[in-house]
């Protein structure tokens, strides 16, 4: 690490490197938070997460009986024990709750004065974030498996939403409208994610086995229909045409540079693959369905390489996503984990399961230090195995608190 500090401040190095090596450090070192947790509201399971793209700071968490909860993730108490406090609910008293699971939520990407949400009572909802009650909503013939708005686009405003039927529809925010639809699927649509790197792809899945990569301009039909043996089927296998997976396609996601999806299926398993030639990278890994419920897994940002991180039960995988092995296991929850989501600033991991509570995944790169703050000592000392005080100081902040004692050697 010292390396790549002289490097930086010397300016040998590219700034990325150093950034790379320390995210890719902290990525491939999590482990369950000591010091930070989210307060427990209600009695039911956590569904979906998602943390806003604007200031990066607040979660929203939707689950069982229609709640949807709003956190405050960072630390403004100036202790390194905190606890993550609402700044905002949709009580299962509220007359505007959805009736039944909420599925998923997501903010805006341009603002936090909105976030969207959608559930089993076949409804997508457009909340007002000051308020807490729905500025519009939309009523689909069906349940609503999932819904995703790109965080890249500028010149369009629409939110695909997955249902039971067999087209992803389009509504768009400016117009009001939701006739638009995408028809490609012969059952219905599970999944559905723009791409990080262009706003007009698309990319859904659906429990006809399939994963179209669709671009929404042309109209006629999907740009890539994804193939697990790439044109090479099994000679014992019997031919009933294209599939991504053996069975239903439960959840997609896009790398952070675009040129990769993974996908995973209720067959157990999970594939990567090439978002411009549409093939399979034969990367594939064994993972634990969760039913026929949609699976919200994360993908880290940054690090080298990133890692998949995939719910198994009631732990989380953490799998490689240049080969697909599996680098280590996450164990915390005590039911079923049903959710991930990835904080790229803080490189941390939030999980949420039928356990009904959201956990903290932090890196454990080294130990932390404990600072006391006396006005009245002139002199700073340390013995071993004792607290150092911090004295004639300004409180300190939990970044500060929580410093890794970074090692002498060049590894990283």
């Amino acid at each position: 690490m010292l390396r790549f500090l002289n490097s930086r401040e010397s300016g040998v190095s590219d700034p990325i490197q150093f950034y790379r090596a320390e995210t890719t450090r902290r990525v491939f070192n999590l482990g369950l938070s000591e010091n930070k947790e989210f307060e427990r509201l209600f009695a039911g399971n956590i569904n979906t997460l998602d943390v806003d793209l604007i200031e990066s700071r607040y979660l929203l968490a939707g689950g069982a009986e229609g709640f949807i909860m709003i956190y405050d993730v960072y630390n403004n108490t100036g202790n390194v024990k905190y606890k993550c406090n609402s700044v905002g609910t949709i009580a299962l008293n509220s007359r505007h709750r959805h009736k039944f699971s909420v599925e998923t939520v997501l903010w805006y990407p341009l603002d936090t004065g909105m976030f969207t949400s959608s559930g089993t009572d076949n409804l997508l909802k457009i909340w007002d974030t000051n308020r807490l009650k729905p500025a519009d909503q939309y009523e689909f013939s069906s349940v609503v498996f999932n819904h995703h708005m790109s965080p890249i686009a500028t010149k369009h405003c629409l939110i695909a939403v997955a249902t039971q039927s067999s087209s992803v529809k389009l509504v768009d925010l400016k117009s009001g409208s939701a006739t638009h639809s995408l028809k490609g699927h012969s059952k219905g649509v599970f999944n559905v994610k723009w791409s990080p790197y262009h706003e007009f792809v698309l990319a859904s899945a659906g429990s006809d086995n399939r994963i179209f990569l669709w671009d929404i301009r042309n109209a006629k039909g999907s740009m890539l229909d994804f193939d697990q043996y790439n044109g090479r089927p099994p000679k014992d296998m019997i031919n009933n045409g294209l599939t991504s997976h053996n069975r239903p396609v439960t959840g997609v996601q896009f790398s952070s540079d675009g040129l990769r999806l993974v996908s995973c299926g209720l067959d157990n398993k999970a594939h990567i693959w090439c978002t411009q030639t549409g093939k399979n990278l034969n990367l594939d890994f064994s993972v634990n369905s969760m039913g026929t419920r949609t699976s919200q897994f994360a993908i880290s940002q940054g690090s080298a390489p990133d890692l998949i991180f995939m719910p198994n039960g009631k732990s989380i995988d953490a799998f490689d996503l240049n080969t697909g092995k599996r680098q280590y296991t996450l164990h915390g929850h005590f039911r079923q984990v049903t959710c991930c989501y990835y904080h790229a600033d803080f490189h941390e991991l939030y999980s949420g399961s039928g356990d009904r509570n959201i956990l903290v995944w932090e890196a454990k790169t080294g130990t932390s230090v404990n600072y006391v703050c006396k006005k009245e000592t002139k002199s700073v000392k340390q013995e071993p195995g004792s607290e150092l005080l911090v004295t004639n100081m300004e409180p300190v902040t939990a970044i500060q608190a929580t410093a890794d004692s970074w090692s002498s050697d060049e590894e990283t």
